[in-house]
C-alpha cells in the first residue's frame, strides 16, 4: 500500500499564502479533524508557545480528495534558498502544442492576478512561477 502526503510550505504570513493556494489549486480550507469542530479547538489542545495562535497556520485540502493535502505554517525565518522541492500546477485539456501553451500562459496570467510573479518562461513547456513569498511552483500542461 502507497502511503499519503502532505506538502508543507514555511511561510511569514499563513492566512495570505493560504488564500493565494487555495486560488491556484481549488483547495478548500480542511476541516478540524473529528472531533473538533473547529481549528481553535483543536489547537487548543496543544500547549502552543505564548504568542503562537491557529492562525499561524493553515490546512487546505482537494475537494474531490485526490491531491495531497498542504500544511501552511509560519516561521520565524525567512526563505533564503530556491526550494529543492516544487509544486507543479498542471493544466487540463489535450489540442495541440499552440492550445496547450495558450492554456499555461492563461493560467499563469490568472495567477498572477491573485499575487503569484512569473520568474521564466520555457516557451511551449512551462512557466516558472513563485508564489507571494517566493516559494517556486511551474505551471505546465498536464501530461495526459
Amino acid at each position: 500500500m502507497a502511503v499519503r502526503i502532505d506538502l508543507t510550505l514555511d511561510c511569514a504570513d499563513a492566512p495570505a499564502l493560504a488564500a493565494f493556494w487555495k486560488t491556484a489549486l481549488g483547495y478548500v480550507d480542511e476541516p478540524p479533524p473529528a472531533p473538533f469542530k473547529t481549528r481553535e479547538e483543536w489547537s487548543a489542545q496543544f500547549d502552543l508557545p505564548e504568542g503562537d495562535s491557529v492562525d499561524d497556520g493553515a490546512w487546505l485540502c482537494d475537494p474531490d480528495g485526490v491531491g495531497p493535502r498542504l500544511c501552511i505554517l509560519k516561521v520565524p525565518e525567512p526563505k533564503t534558498a530556491k526550494n529543492r522541492l516544487h509544486i507543479d500546477v498542471r493544466v487540463p485539456g489535450h489540442g495541440s502544442a499552440e492550445e496547450r501553451w495558450a492554456r499555461i500562459k492563461s493560467e499563469s496570467e490568472r495567477l498572477v492576478r491573485a499575487g503569484g510573479i512569473i520568474l521564466d518562461e520555457f516557451a511551449g513547456h512551462h512557466v516558472v512561477m513563485a508564489d507571494p513569498e517566493g516559494n517556486e511552483f511551474c505551471v505546465a500542461a498536464a501530461s495526459t
